[in-house]
């Protein structure tokens, strides 16, 4: 699990039900059903609206990937790929069609069949080029989504206080006690949509996407040591080539793993 996510938003409202305490008030007021369906409903049908597809319709998907962190980490790959590139040269690439079932990673399955098939190489390198772009089109549209999810709410908000300040009009004759009240609890639907675009919408769409850059990089990397094994180049080149693609605290990682891995040989 990323713990930033949780622990983030845990902080960002502690901050506001802490800061309406601090004044005095109470944090039950804040919760206002009509300023909330006002800004969710006018929200969410928004960002239907500006999107090509309903992929509002995955939120509850989207949500949980800003909470786990990936499945496939790149210091975790490149002792597969190296592996696989020392039983080709010993036994050819055909020998690597015994290794896909036993592959979790979907893309990198299919990267070692379609070497294993005997596929050339510029036409391995089209096929898995056009995934990674096509991934990072799909990718970069839900975040675009949510950003856009974030721009609307404050507006939405401030539609939500109009549409309370003018309830409170209406009902003027009945008394000024019931102007403050009544103006408050307009002002809650503002409180509403900034809090969903700034605490929920923006930060996910940023998680989203830090995600998405994780996920493309490992991808690359993927790419790289296939086309490098399909190639034949040496196991030894073909791992420093792709650590590369390894943060310094990731390198240190893998260094520490792989010394591990000799010691437990």
């Amino acid at each position: 699990m990323d713990l930033t996510a949780p622990i983030g938003l845990l902080i960002a409202l502690i901050g506001i039900i802490g800061g309406r305490i601090l004044e005095g008030g109470s944090p039950l007021f804040l919760l206002q059903h009509t300023a909330f369906v006002i800004v969710a409903g006018g929200t969410v049908g928004a960002m239907i609206y500006g999107s090509r597809s309903l992929d509002i319709l995955a939120f509850p998907n989207h949500l949980r990937k800003t909470f786990v962190k990936s499945e496939t980490r790149a210091e975790e790959i490149i002792p597969q790929l190296v592996r696989f590139a020392e039983k080709a040269r010993r036994e050819g690439l055909l020998s690597l069609e015994r290794e896909v079932p036993n592959v979790e990673d979907e893309f990198l399955k299919q990267g070692l069949q379609l070497v294993a098939d005997g596929t050339d190489p510029e036409i391995v390198k089209s096929i898995l080029s056009i995934q990674l772009e096509q991934q990072e089109v799909r990718h970069e549209r839900v975040i675009k989504m949510y950003e856009s999810g974030a721009g609307y709410a404050p507006t939405i908000g401030i539609i939500g206080a109009v549409l309370g300040l003018i309830h409170v009009m209406e009902h003027l004759h009945e008394g000024i006690e019931k102007v403050g009240p009544g103006i408050a609890v307009a002002f809650v639907a503002t409180i509403y949509g900034l809090v969903l675009a700034n605490v929920l919408l923006f930060p996910m769409a940023g998680k989203l996407r830090i995600n998405s850059q994780s996920e493309l990089l490992v991808r690359e990397l993927i790419l790289e040591g296939i086309l490098s094994i399909q190639a034949g180049d040496n196991p030894r080149i073909i791992e420093e080539r792709l650590k590369a693609f390894l943060s310094a605290t990731e390198r240190k990682t893998y260094e520490a793993n792989r010394e591990s891995r000799k010691g437990n040989a």
